[in-house]
């Protein structure tokens, strides 16, 4: 079994664009989201994939990803009930993690936001100057529930 564990905050300044080692452009929507569980369809550049997420559960929840051909992740994203989410991800080392910083597009443009993955719910991290205001407990900033309000409020 896989579990995430992932902290997420909201940036508050574009100095990580100077660290950007590499970008990836993505697009998914949402087969299924109920509160235990959600599946998602991703197309990251030219690759697809299938997620099934769990419930968070402090800062953890059961994650299984597999890769599928890309023509079906296309095909599973039409599926969807809603238009894709689109957003550019733009990695940056910092120490011994990966932060990956989300640029929204369309219902969410002006949505930036930072995600760093984690070994432990407690393993120490180092905010960089451009982290801002943490929203890992904060169910809006799921992309699951972004995705359900097709709202832009940010």
């Amino acid at each position: 079994m896989g579990i995430e564990i992932e902290r997420k905050f909201l940036v508050n300044s574009d100095l990580w664009r100077d660290s950007v080692a590499q970008v990836q452009r993505i697009k998914q929507g949402y087969l299924q989201m109920d509160p235990e569980r959600t599946v998602r369809v991703r197309l990251l550049n030219d690759h697809a994939f299938l997620t099934i997420k769990g419930k968070t559960k402090g800062l953890s929840r059961v994650e299984f990803e597999y890769e599928i051909p890309y023509e079906e992740g296309v095909q599973l994203l039409q599926l969807c009930t809603r238009p894709p989410i689109e957003k550019t991800r733009h990695c940056v080392e910092q120490g011994s993690l990966t932060w990956e910083i989300d640029v929204f597009e369309g219902n969410f443009d002006g949505l930036v936001m930072a995600e760093v993955e984690l070994a432990t719910e407690q393993q120490q991290v180092d905010l960089p100057d451009w982290v801002g205001q943490e929203v890992s407990d904060q169910a809006r900033y799921f992309n699951s529930q972004m995705y359900a309000s097709e709202q832009n409020s940010w």
